[in-house]
């Protein structure tokens, strides 16, 4: 978020904390996998209900259900008041849900005539339903999704308006300063070299570490650098949750020693400089030692400011548009498409690796997009009648309309240009990067983003050319999601990843960090779910788009388009034949 930490559900292999024995200080993630990347909050109207009720209208009330990802399974997530006597509801009581892009959120809204106490929904009429994502309320123009409702057979139930706010506090950041007097002496030549560790409490009253600072060294009496963290990191938005701070002296060997905490709150904190603001730190196993144990320093805030940030979902708001297109890997390398071992066989009951990479993202980015048309690109084949080798034809066969109709449009595209050209080689990247990078080019107003899918079974050719594409892409509306398919050594592409070195080309660095690569076989589920690894897999690659989207942006200084005008759905007045 602030150069704390890597994003969500992000962990690398190979990086070794500084903190060897104490296992919650060493690396740590800001955003943890409990850490959702914003809430919602979900608005209800509807229009036209069907009428139910003989004497009267509809008493209607609408229940949310979430969907399990492993085993499919509905639940229910909440419920409306009942609001009696009208077929054109604006249900007061709203929805709260935890938003991540990088997940499928499939939610279904059920409506009923209520017609007793009863809490159980048998017992009432059933008006119909509406199924939909998240994602598509909230990439909806003004995140207001209007939808018919179904599920009456041969009736029309209405249509239902759902529009989703970002909750403020979720958007927060705060700007600290802290210091420190007469800390406990740890160090038998020197005086200690202290810094803090913060944590915040979780639901089960565990703590996640969530903020280190820096060292200072040689001093009783530190005063540290001010820093900034989101409220989500610190408290989860939750202002009277504790957060724990700890006091350590560094150590070279990493075996820091422990001179005392103390706890806080977000509540407490945002009094600023204060009285209530100067903490004791408590050693618990001396105070358990000494009797005339008073306390081993004093902790003070100096300084606490809110800064609001512009969130990723102002940007969809607005109306900026994700355009997501794909490219894939046709190199010989993958076998012959009609062998079982091929990773581009088309086996009739299931998917394949590719199908399954590019099902997984695509269904997720497709929300965002309002028209729906993907181009879709191939690379490293021979094609159609004379042969000739192409690094970017476009899998529908038709070069000046690559488009293809939703993921199921690309699917169908990619598997149909697998019967017709000739799988061949070398692998090269940079025509399809540049391909994408010469749209991204054409708008940088911050009203399009570009998401290119790279899906390949290894070891790339055209490496230079790679980099020095990518150094020139990074400075576009643009990120690039590299998933590699089968057993090769993927190590070149680990180089173009970027989050360990930043990638270079002739002296030149990339001005962000727009290359994320993953490789499939790490999200293959052992009990053959492959439900479950292409929700991991998406979960995974696109965890680091809001931050790239927002880098770009913030770079520009764009700012994102204030949302249409609230919708203030008109009420049909039915005139009554008397």
């Amino acid at each position: 978020m602030f150069g704390l930490a890597e994003p969500a559900g992000r962990q690398k292999p190979g990086r070794s904390g500084g903190f060897p024995n104490m296992a919650s200080v060493g690396d740590f993630n800001v955003l943890g996998a409990s850490i959702p990347a914003t809430k919602v909050e979900l608005s209800v109207s509807c229009r036209n209900l069907l009428d139910r009720d003989t004497f009267s209208k509809s008493d209607p009330i609408c229940v949310l259900y979430t969907q399990a990802i492993g085993n499919k399974e509905w639940r229910e997530f909440g419920r409306t008041e009942v609001i009696d006597n009208t077929l054109n509801p604006d249900f007061v009581r709203k929805f709260i849900m935890d938003y991540f892009f990088e997940e499928r959120e499939n939610l279904r809204f059920d409506f009923y005539d209520v017609d007793s106490k009863s809490p159980n929904l048998s017992k009432h009429d059933f008006l119909g339903q509406m199924f939909c994502t998240l994602g598509e309320i909230v990439g909806s123009q003004g995140s207001r999704l209007e939808k018919s409702i179904v599920g009456i057979p041969g009736k029309k139930c209405g249509t239902v308006i759902v529009t989703a706010e970002e909750l403020g506090c979720c958007r927060d950041s705060v700007l600290m300063q802290f210091c420190a007097n007469k800390l406990d002496k740890k160090d038998f030549f020197g005086k200690s070299d202290p810094f803090l560790v913060f944590h915040r409490s979780n639901e089960d009253g565990s703590f996640t570490i969530c903020h280190k600072t820096e060292v200072i060294k040689n001093t009783l009496n530190p005063v540290w650098q001010a820093f900034k963290i989101s409220v989500r990191a610190l408290c989860n938005g939750d202002y009277d949750r504790t957060i724990k701070v700890e006091v350590y002296d560094w150590d070279r060997d990493g075996s820091h020693d422990f001179i005392g905490e103390f706890t806080t709150s977000y509540r407490e904190l945002s009094r600023g400089q204060s009285q209530f603001n100067v903490y004791e730190v408590i050693n618990p196993k001396k105070k358990g030692k000494k009797k005339k144990y008073v306390n081993s320093g004093t902790v003070t805030l100096l300084s606490f400011l809110i800064e609001t940030e512009v969130s990723f979902l102002d940007y969809i708001k607005g109306g900026t548009q994700i355009n997501f297109t794909v490219a894939i890997d046709f190199t010989a390398s993958n076998g012959n498409p009609s062998q079982p071992t091929s990773l581009h066989y088309m086996n009739p009951y299931q998917l394949n690796a590719y199908g399954m990479a590019l099902k997984a993202v695509g269904e997720i980015i497709q929300d965002y997009d309002s028209d729906k048309m993907f181009p879709a690109l191939g690379f490293g084949a021979r094609l159609p009648p004379d042969g000739r080798v192409s690094h970017e034809f476009a899998l529908n066969g038709n070069p000046q309309n690559p488009y293809c109709h939703g993921i199921d449009g690309v699917m169908e595209a990619y598997y149909r240009s697998l019967k017709s050209v000739q799988l061949y080689g070398p692998t090269n990247f940079a025509p399809v990067i540049n391909h994408v990078a010469r749209y991204a080019a054409s708008v940088k107003d911050g009203s399009q983003y570009f998401v290119l899918l790279i899906i390949t079974d290894g070891v790339i050719s055209d490496m230079a050319q790679t980099k020095e594409s990518i150094v020139n892409a990074s400075k576009l509306p643009m990120s690039i999601i590299i998933v590699g398919v089968g057993p090769a050594e993927f190590d070149a592409m680990e180089e173009l990843d970027g989050d360990v070195v930043r990638i270079s080309s002739r002296g030149k660095f990339a001005e962000r960090d727009i290359v994320q690569f993953v490789p499939f076989r790490d999200y293959i589920d052992r009990s053959g779910n492959h439900v479950l690894s292409m929700a991991r897999l998406a979960k995974d690659v696109l965890a680091e788009i809001p931050e790239q989207f927002l880098s770009y942006m913030r770079v520009r200084g764009i700012k994102p388009s204030p949302a249409p005008p609230p919708y203030t759905p008109p009420i049909h007045v039915l005139q009554t034949q008397i």
